[in-house]
């Protein structure tokens, strides 16, 4: 049972976290959305998240497979499983030769550096990730990292996608499980946490669990981030179709997302705004949550939608290459091209 005091601004986070294991965590602040996780394994765990460029990698999955694999734990005596792995990333010595470096500088690559044992960690798990979603296997790509992780890749092509739980009497089927559920746990509430109560400042504080997610033109939806589509004018990066491995949101889908399922807003920008019109809110009059519309010179089709978080401030999924952000209402978009706001 995890239970959080939110400290409410914006650029600062101070997160209290109350657990059963008490070992296991600390006062975070929420940087780089990470919580929960021992100080000297955060700035390791940010780095190796940083160092792949994978979609599906984040913060929080490398800290739910480290709790999972050693609960943090870094001694000798209480990091050493009975076949033999070593370390808080439980390596095998044969499969450490493969992935360890001395990522610490300390002249030595050690599976029980946190330093090492992460970078190695975060370098096999980028790569599995990059198998999964190549191996066009059924799935979840982390689901499928994760059982390679665990019983070796060989064991995903052997069963095509994570073994069943008759294999190794469950192990590596509840090990994903555990893992994927347990993600949400070190999730850290990003750059912006919202005071107060109601429809748009609860769709405001969802939408801000997700700062830092890419933008896919097409993506995302109620369920959360996914691959989207180009259109033959949208959703391309410098010259090929970024948006189809991509997985996140665009700025109509990360709206829906926030809202549903309380206000179950339709897909589109464009349709959003028709679905809202009639309860218009004055740029004076702006309260967390509330939608933000712009289109080309002022009229027309409406093309972006934002969702205001305070202080003169938007939060939204802006365009292909971009993440999704907390930015300024005057810059956002162009301030010509502002049409107005509505409460859903």
């Amino acid at each position: 049972m995890i239970g959080l005091v939110l400290v409410v601004t914006l650029g600062i986070v101070g997160v209290v976290i109350a657990d059963d294991d008490a070992s296991a965590t600390e006062t975070a602040d929420g940087g780089g959305g990470l919580r929960g996780v021992p100080e000297e394994f955060r700035k390791w765990i940010l780095a190796a998240d940083k160092a792949c460029t994978d979609p599906a990698m984040v913060p929080s999955l490398l800290a739910a497979q480290l709790y999972q694999e050693s609960k943090f734990k870094t001694s000798r005596e209480e990091a050493t499983s009975h076949a033999g792995a070593q370390g808080p990333a439980q390596f095998m010595p044969a499969t450490w030769a493969t992935w360890g470096r001395d990522a610490d500088g300390n002249g030595e690559a050690s599976p029980w550096d946190i330093g090492d044992a992460v970078m190695a960690q975060g370098r096999m798990m980028c790569s599995l990730l990059k198998q999964a979603r190549n191996s066009g296997y059924p799935g979840d790509v982390r689901a499928l990292a994760l059982a390679g992780y665990n019983a070796g890749w060989g064991r995903v092509e052997e069963y095509g996608g994570v073994p069943p739980k008759s294999f190794a009497g469950g192990e590596t089927y509840h090990y994903v499980q555990t893992i994927l559920s347990t993600m949400r746990r070190f999730e850290g509430p990003g750059l912006l946490t919202v005071s107060g109560s109601g429809t748009g400042a609860a769709a405001l504080r969802k939408a801000a669990t997700r700062i830092g997610t890419p933008y896919a033109y097409g993506g995302g939806g109620p369920a959360g981030p996914s691959t989207g589509f180009c259109d033959g004018t949208n959703g391309y990066l410098n010259g090929r179709c970024a948006a189809s491995s991509t997985v996140g949101y665009d700025c109509s889908s990360l709206v829906q997302y926030a809202y549903w399922p309380t206000v179950k807003l339709p897909r589109t920008a464009d349709a959003q705004y028709g679905a809202t019109s009639n309860r218009p809110v004055s740029r004076t009059n702006l309260s967390p949550g509330d939608l933000l519309f712009w289109a080309h010179g002022g009229s027309g089709t409406i093309y972006h939608v934002a969702l205001y978080a305070g202080d003169g401030n938007v939060l939204h999924a802006p365009r292909t290459g971009r993440h999704v952000e907390v930015a300024p209402l005057t810059s956002a978009m162009p301030q010509g091209d502002y049409v107005g706001a509505t409460r859903p």
